[in-house]
């Protein structure tokens, strides 16, 4: 009997799977078994989609105010719970527990700002035409789905379900095979909240169940944040089918430029963290670092020394600043990129496997001198890997940070304003950081990415309309 709940949400109810498969769900800290996670199959979402329908009219009728008191009374019930939030994140993909709480407490913060949206996801009028009066109204597509990464799994929670089911849509949201714990406490505790049974659905399994939901002929809005290829083909499906709307949050390859005139400190500490973070498991972490060549050694040896300082061990320790890669295989996918390395270039701290503290842990590590094409240039290693590079001018440092088919975040560090505004103006991507980078950054502000990027925005003071369709109507009056 498993200590983790793992059961399919559906309708309010928590259910086994039709057909009874799963599969095993292993700590990557000690790669002990956590839970057998249930997967669900085409009779389950056929039935799901059906309850959804058969619910979604009457949500999408109350009245908007009272969707944001529900959502409000939700954000509350995290924050009683975000102890329980962050231990299932941990257990599942080996985030540290202090980490995870910070998670939770941007989930509480930006479902709140969300409530506040619900309120304001209104149309336009117009007078221009005589005798016409002119309107635009903002309507729920019906039933739509979202499929989460196991990154940041209760955040990203809230990004795609709260938006989505305050603007009036019943949401069914398919949970990461590597992180699926979570999800399900929060689908119950938005049922004790007030949410009615049938609007906030959540199912698990691979990457198959995700496919039966790009595909469905009944769902009219599909939201993935995951990997490009993954993004590709879920896009693919949505056009085979019913031509649903997608919107997708992909992979990145971000640069981080360093002028010589930044604070080399709190650069090379800035920079560390967003590729070390999360074990550098984040979308947005700085992989490729550019560095102004009059300062590259002392940034260097900044970064190198803040790196052998971090403590890889225990997830559930206060004291540990990296836990496991999120699996057996993504360690090893990792540690094919860090076998890249020592052929392409030089590492100037780790380049291998911690398997002191785990046989799913990598060393945080520096690698120079990697030639311009190398994968590790090219490629999302989703690991704590930085690839350090050298340049001479402004122009150069903004080619070559533009010189990738992704387009997610950049960032450029300096004291110089006008070249901090011509940079940012200048770098390809659909957030900047100027003098900070990933993973910091405002909910208020939209979040997306350019070129293989992906498309669309969460996040903002348009995420409630985004899970919205447009409705225009003309009404001919007289005198």
């Amino acid at each position: 009997m498993s200590l983790y709940e793992s059961r399919l949400f559906i309708n309010g109810e928590l259910v086994e799977p039709s057909k009874g498969n799963k599969f095993p769900l292993l700590n990557p800290a000690t790669n002990a078994l956590v839970a057998n996670i249930p997967i669900a199959d085409e009779d389950d979402i056929d039935k799901l989609v059906a309850a959804a329908e058969k619910a979604q009219p009457a949500w999408a009728r109350t009245p908007a105010r009272k969707r944001a008191t529900v959502i409000r009374k939700f954000a509350a019930l995290m924050d009683e719970n975000k102890y329980k939030l962050s231990e299932l994140d941990s257990v599942c993909m080996g985030k540290p527990l202090h980490h995870g709480l910070g998670d939770v407490q941007e989930a509480c913060d930006i479902s709140n700002y969300f409530a506040g949206l619900v309120e304001h996801a209104d149309g336009e009028t117009s007078l221009n035409s005589p005798d016409v009066l002119s309107i635009s109204m903002r309507q729920p597509f019906g039933v739509v789905a979202s499929i989460i990464p196991w990154n940041f799994p209760t955040m990203i929670w809230c990004h795609d379900v709260i938006p989505a089911a305050g603007a009036g849509n019943a949401v069914i949201l398919k949970t990461s095979e590597k992180s699926p714990l979570g999800g399900v406490l929060l689908a119950q505790l938005a049922y004790q909240a007030g949410f009615p049974p049938g609007i906030i659905n959540v199912i698990s399994g691979p990457g198959q169940t995700g496919a039966l939901l790009s595909a469905h002929m009944k769902i009219r809005k599909i939201s993935f944040t995951g990997s490009t290829p993954t993004g590709r083909a879920i896009m693919q499906a949505a056009a085979k089918s019913n031509l649903k709307a997608v919107s997708l949050e992909l992979g990145g390859k971000s640069p981080l430029l360093v002028f010589e005139d930044a604070d080399l400190d709190a650069t090379a500490a800035a920079a560390v963290k967003s590729i070390t973070f999360n074990s550098g498991q984040i979308c947005t972490a700085s992989s490729r670092v550019y560095v102004q060549k009059s300062v590259a050694d002392k940034f260097k040896a900044l970064a190198v020394k803040i790196m052998q300082n971090l403590r890889l061990g225990d997830p559930a320790q206060p004291n540990t600043n990296m836990g496991p890669q999120a699996d057996s295989r993504q360690a090893a996918v990792v540690a094919s990129y860090l076998q890249a390395g020592a052929k392409d270039g030089t590492a100037l701290v780790g380049g291998e496997r911690a398997l002191e503290a785990g046989d799913n842990y990598i060393h945080p590590t520096i690698f120079a001198d990697i030639p311009h094409g190398s994968k590790l240039d090219a490629e999302e290693i989703f690991g704590p890997v930085m690839v350090l590079h050298e340049f001479e001018t402004e122009d150069e440092a903004v080619q070559r940070a533009n010189d990738t088919e992704y387009g997610l975040f950049a960032s450029v560090f300096t004291k110089d304003v006008g070249r901090a505004l011509r940079v940012a103006r200048a770098l390809e991507a659909g957030n900047v950081g100027v003098n900070c980078t990933s993973p910091d950054g405002a909910y208020e502000l939209p979040f997306g990415g350019w070129k293989m990027s992906g498309i669309g925005y969460q996040k903002g003071s348009h995420a409630v309309l985004e899970w919205t369709q447009g409705k225009s109507v003309s009404i001919k009056h007289l005198g």
